[in-house]
């Protein structure tokens, strides 16, 4: 936010002359301590080099670049002159002086509201005779502002957090930051403990810090009250979903199901985008945007950046809105972050710094993001340095728009494989089967957000391939194997033969797969175990039926509280679940209770910070120490149970039998007071402690649903969120299986089934584990439905259980897998 102190701006002033003002207002910078006093002489020089005079008797002297040194501090300074004095060749009347000392990027934006306060005459009159500088504090900033600190001073609160998120702070969760500050009207500032720093509002300085999972954040903010908001939401995950695994959601590098036998060349890439297709090859190297330096009126050369940006935004709303009906609001949300990196006050103020150096805007514009592509693309982190695609597309599109550019076409001239030496999220929301088969990168990487629309188009993609892929001339036949990341180049009428066969596998099993999503969930010989989905909200419902679901196995209600400013009323969660109830239409449906703590807080709550949370007031506990969250709870589970036998309730993180009994007394209490029947409760099986007494447990629950992420944490002893851990926490881990397997077998000596609503439940090697266990019911997320499905209908009962038996003595989760995937079933093709 620009700030324009009080004591900086002199109402009523005269002066004799041009220079006489610009020393005025040069003696304001000084006297506040911005500027050194030399600081004068380079504001006069710049004069010598150029007009400063903006229009509507208004000019903006500021120093020359050579003469940088002398700020200080970064600041503004106005002079009211009422009676004017003449600037310029024409001599043209100025009443108000704006002086500028701009040291780094901040206050430059008070330029582009400048140009908007040009073209109200009335306003630039009331502005040139004013007795209120709350008046000119409004104009140049946007609000009447209260006393605030300085720009650079200090910020006096400060905390230190670990990020949580899987991937990092990226453009997503940068955002809801951002946009958390300005809510509240504060200033905070991250910092790593190399020193880097960065203004939690400006996207770009976050993104550029390159904070990683697990990376210690030193958080400062002016009021105690801002900084433990921003420091809650970090630790909640500002929108991320914490439970996810930290691994890329590309597919995984594997050994290829097929391969040709004779081929000229083999192009190995990473794996970014599943799928294989045959065709002929077409490069795609967009033409370089020729961008030269011509300088203009500033005034002008800013109005002509607030055009460029509104369009840009405009156009990208016309993209989002084409992206979420394609391919759904998970991909739109990419260009929504998009949008985000168009409004980024750094990179605009910088661009202004530039003009007002005597630059073009499209060269400044050009600058200013090209030095932060380049900070990015540096980064260790290969999540955080793809996002400088994502700004490269952002300066691409609004220097089309500056320039006077279309968007090009891209003309593949029917269905190819492209090869690129990459590929921006908007070329790729603009591909399609038309256009191409599938494309090939040189550079790049599979947690891009090209490569994710790819996958979300359902085309193959290979990145990260090396230079020699630009090399291949256009109309070359090849393979594209998505899957291995690999391009076989000029292959033989055999293995193109070959190839097309292998399709026809993959096709009918992709097809097979969705036509039998909704036959029930069962082995080969019939053993039923149910599929349902893992969802948050009713709204998310009808798509999981549409997929196979058989029922919700898990509905996380913690998201209910998410993402808001106050807890949701009993009746908001009534209608939440009863929304639910209505829209499976007498499926199962599984409520599970307030999840909070660990890896997800919320800020509202104002619950205390904790050293290692995932050991302290969680899950159930925090139900307990919360009755003002609880029993609202309850009651609206028990309302809506009075009309939906289909309801089910389950309570989070029970450690002991004494917690169930509690957790039952209450809710048997609220069931009473409402007049609701009696509901079948179950505990999640996510502490050790609760696989161990599985036996008395099962004397009194009425069923189990295992959380096999937090079970395999807890297990292994590795914080699922350690940025070196977390890929070992593998639920296939045998000691994992072991208090799995030690649950289902006291659950069946008590006549009471298992469900697994955890991770592992939609990796189909878990799956099948799991059902070879004697799980009954996998919960998983909706995309994964149909593959788990077709892949119990691949194995018998038999197979399962001897599968599960051989896993449960094997020395790690590695062989585990290994062991699962070299037992194909009858008839499988290799």
């Amino acid at each position: 936010m620009t700030t324009l102190a009080r004591h900086l701006i002199r109402l009523g002033g005269a002066a004799r002359d041009k220079t006489d003002a610009i020393t005025q207002v040069a003696a304001l910078l000084a006297g506040a301590g911005n500027v050194h006093p030399d600081y004068l002489r380079g504001m006069l020089a710049r004069e010598e080099q150029a007009n400063t005079y903006l229009g509507s008797g208004i000019a903006i002297p500021h120093g020359t670049p050579e003469t940088r040194h002398l700020i200080h501090e970064t600041g503004l300074a106005v002079l009211q002159l009422p009676g004017g004095v003449r600037w310029g060749e024409g001599g043209e009347p100025v009443r108000l002086v704006i002086g500028i000392a701009a040291a780094s990027d901040e206050h430059l934006a008070i330029l582009r509201r400048l140009t908007r306060v040009l073209g109200d005459e009335a306003l630039v009159e009331r502005l040139s005779t004013t007795s209120d500088p709350a008046d000119i504090q409004e104009a140049l900033t946007g609000e009447r502002p209260a006393a605030a600190p300085a720009a650079g001073a200090a910020l006096p609160h400060a905390a230190r957090v670990t990020l949580p998120n899987p991937l990092g702070m990226h453009a997503r969760p940068a955002t809801l930051l951002a946009n958390l500050v300005r809510s509240r009207g504060g200033r905070v500032r991250l910092a790593r403990d190399s020193g880097e720093s960065a203004d939690a509002t400006r996207l770009m300085e976050v993104l550029s810090l390159g904070l990683t999972r697990g990376t210690p954040v030193t958080v400062s903010a002016d009021s105690p009250e801002l900084l433990a908001a921003v420091t809650d939401a970090i630790r909640a995950g500002l929108g991320d979903d914490l439970s996810a695994a930290p691994a890329s959601p590309a597919p995984a590098r594997r050994a290829p199901e097929w391969e040709p036998r004779q081929v000229a060349a083999t192009v190995e890439g990473v794996p970014a985008a599943d799928g294989l297709v045959i065709g002929v090859t077409r490069q795609h190297a967009p033409r370089p945007l020729d961008v030269r330096d011509e300088p203009g009126d500033p005034a002008t050369e800013a109005a002509r950046l607030d055009a460029a940006l509104a369009a840009a935004w405009a156009e990208l709303g016309t993209v989002i809105a084409d992206v979420a009906a394609r391919f759904g609001a998970d991909k739109a949300a990419i260009f929504q972050a998009h949008q985000e990196l168009l409004g980024d006050e750094g990179v605009v103020q910088d661009t202004v710094a530039r003009i007002l150096d005597g630059h073009g805007v499209a060269w400044a514009y050009r600058e200013a993001t090209g030095e932060r592509i380049s900070h990015l693309q540096k980064l260790d982190d290969p999540t955080l340095a793809a996002r400088a695609v994502d700004l490269s597309d952002v300066q691409r599109r609004v220097l089309r728009h500056l320039l006077g550019l279309r968007e090009p076409e891209i003309h593949a001239g029917g269905p190819v494989i492209l090869l690129a030496p990459d590929l921006t999220p908007s070329d790729t929301a603009r591909l399609g089967p038309d256009t191409l088969l599938g494309f090939v990168t040189a550079q790049g990487g599979p947690t891009s957000h090209t490569a994710i629309i790819a996958r979300g188009l359902g085309l193959p993609a290979v990145v990260a391939a090396g230079e020699g892929v630009l090399e291949i001339p256009d109309g070359t036949r090849a393979i594209l194997d998505g899957s291995a990341g690999r391009l076989y180049l000029n292959p033989s009428e055999a293995d193109v033969a070959s190839a097309q066969e292998r399709q026809g596998v993959l096709a009918r099993e992709r097809d097979a797969a969705r036509a039998a999503r909704f036959q029930p969930g069962a082995t080969r010989d019939g053993a039923r175990v149910e599929v349902a989905a893992n969802i948050n909200r009713a709204a998310d419902a009808s798509a999981a039926l549409e997929a196979g679901a058989e029922g919700v196995g898990l509905m996380r209600t913690e998201f209910l509280f998410l993402e808001r400013d106050s807890a949701p009323s009993e009746d908001e969660q009534e209608r939440e679940y009863r929304a639910m109830a209505q829209a499976l239409e007498g499926r199962p449906l599984i409520i599970r209770t307030l999840d909070i703590g660990g890896d997800k807080e919320v800020p509202y709550l104002g619950l205390a910070r904790e050293d290692n949370s995932f050991l302290g007031i969680r899950g159930i506990r925090l139900c307990f120490e919360r009755p003002d969250l609880f029993l609202p709870q309850l009651r609206a589970v028990a309302r809506v149970a009075r009309d939906h036998p289909n309801l089910h309730l389950m309570f989070p993180m029970v450690a002991t039998l004494e917690e169930f009994r509690r957790a039952r007394a209450i809710f048997d209490s609220v069931r009473e007071e409402v007049g609701a029947p009696r509901v079948p409760l179950g505990v999640m099986i996510e502490v050790p402690s609760a696989a161990l007494i599985a036996d008395q447990l099962a004397q009194e629950v009425d069923f189990f649903s295992v959380g096999t992420n937090d079970l395999t944490q807890y297990t292994l002893a590795m914080d699922r969120l350690h940025p070196q851990l977390a890929r070992q926490t593998d639920a296939m881990h045998p000691a994992v299986l072991q208090l799995i397997a030690r649950t289902v077998e006291a659950a069946e000596r008590h006549g009471k089934w298992v469900g697994v609503c955890g991770g592992a439940a939609g990796d189909e090697v878990g799956a099948l584990i799991l059902a070879g266990l004697g799980v009954g019911e996998l919960s998983v997320s909706t995309p994964q439905i149909a593959g788990v499905k077709a892949a119990l209908r691949g194995r018998t009962l038999a197979e399962l259980r001897t599968l599960a038996g051989q896993a449960l003595a094997q020395p790690d989760a590695e062989s585990v897998r290994a062991l699962v995937q070299a037992a194909q079933p009858e008839g499988a093709t290799a």
